[in-house]
């Protein structure tokens, strides 16, 4: 959890240097990470746990919710909202199972890395190099 807080979520600001503000900005981000955890598990409820586990990436979740709220602010009146504030538990978990089967799970993909190519075997340049001291001495033998 706290990987993907700190990784997603950015939950750790540099600039965040008072005691007080840097709490403050953890909480926060602990607030989106339980958000996004609803939002999982609702698509775990409509599309299988395997599916939402193996396929779909977190990273890209918590970008699509970012990117969203901003635009949900902005264009849907603050009254509009007040219907899930009146909404029982069950009915908003409907709500979120119902609108969880209706989202494209290619959008947020994981990408898997492919396996990782062995490193190149390291090229000798014995014959090459001559150490300093080594030079350094022979000149003080005489040697030219």
């Amino acid at each position: 959890m706290f990987q993907q807080l700190e990784a997603y979520l950015q939950s750790e600001i540099a600039t965040l240097g008072y005691p007080q503000a840097a709490l403050f900005g953890f909480c926060v981000a602990l607030v989106a990470y339980n958000v996004m955890a609803v939002v999982k598990a609702a698509l775990r409820q409509e599309h299988g746990e395997e599916k939402i586990r193996d396929d779909v990436s977190a990273y890209y979740v918590a970008g699509e919710i970012t990117r969203t709220h901003e635009g949900m602010q902005i264009a849907i009146e603050p009254h509009e909202w007040r219907v899930f504030q009146t909404m029982t538990q069950e009915r908003f978990v409907a709500t979120l199972v119902q609108l969880a089967h209706n989202v494209d799970l290619d959008k947020y993909k994981k990408h898997r890395r492919g396996p990782k190519r062995p490193t190149p075997a390291r090229t000798s340049s014995k014959g090459n190099h001559v150490a300093t001291a080594r030079l350094l001495a022979a000149k003080a033998k005489g040697a030219p």
